[in-house]
């Protein structure tokens, strides 16, 4: 199980997931914000957050002898979140509790024949159908795993050839999504993800690969809702026509 600041991390990195933009680092009084309090357990994680790289402060603002900061999650910050919540490893520990819980029956059913003999018969009969109402569940969880691990992307042929990096973008975009994300991902987000595992990649090479990724209908890309004067990072949009894509999703 994890530790407090850990859950308190974890709540916080949802929070930012889910909203989009920037947020306070700190709640104060009813204005919300994405650790509860300044001290404790909160000041920990906060700073374990910015340390790491979870997090990243966007800008700060003093009231008084106070001095408000404000931060987003980062793209290290949404894989931490889905490490920590991913289903695969959420159905590997239910498996792991059902194959023990399994292991330990007999034991179990010897303890309580030599204490409660006259119900021996019963406990039997009941024993084996919650053997066999186990095995059932363990079967679901392998073949769930099975699909899950085996699931990948399924590219195009020659999609690989012009975006090497097309399945760690396409596995963002599911831990994305997995993580409760609302709304599609901006595509300055999808490329400073990119950039962490391909340090070579270009904004101009990643939207010639996110245009084939859009012709073969492995992702959708929409357009930014504003003018162009309020887009806040204009170079990682993609032209088409007099449209400006600046989102992306599965």
């Amino acid at each position: 199980m994890a530790d407090r600041p850990t859950e308190t991390l974890l709540d916080a990195l949802k929070s930012a997931l889910a909203a989009a933009g920037e947020q306070r680092l700190f709640r104060a009084g009813k204005l919300a914000g994405l650790f509860p309090g300044r001290g404790g357990v909160s000041a920990e994680a906060a700073a374990n957050a910015l340390r790491d790289g979870l997090l990243e402060i966007t800008r700060t603002e003093a009231k008084g002898n106070t001095i408000i900061e404000w931060a987003k999650l980062t793209p290290r910050g949404v894989e931490f979140l889905h490490g920590h919540e991913s289903p695969v490893r959420v159905l590997h520990e239910l498996r792991d509790v059902l194959r023990t819980t399994r292991a330990g029956l007999p034991e179990w059913l010897a303890d309580i024949r030599q204490s409660l003999a006259a119900l021996g018969d019963r406990l039997a009969a009941d024993s084996q159908r919650f053997e066999g109402k186990l095995d059932a569940l363990s079967q679901r969880v392998d073949e769930a795993l099975r699909r899950l691990e085996a699931k990948g992307p399924n590219l195009p042929p020659g999609v690989l050839a012009i975006a090497p990096w097309a399945p760690d973008a396409l596995a963002y975009l599911d831990h994305r999504r997995l993580g409760g994300a609302n709304g599609d991902c901006p595509l300055p987000e999808l490329f400073a993800a990119l950039a962490e595992k391909h340090g070579d990649v270009s904004i101009g090479a990643s939207h010639e690969g996110l245009r084939r990724l859009q012709r073969e209908r492995v992702v959708r890309l929409s357009p930014f809702a504003g003018t162009p004067a309020e887009l806040p990072q204009p170079e990682y949009a993609i032209l088409d026509g007099a449209t400006l894509l600046y989102y992306a999703t599965r």
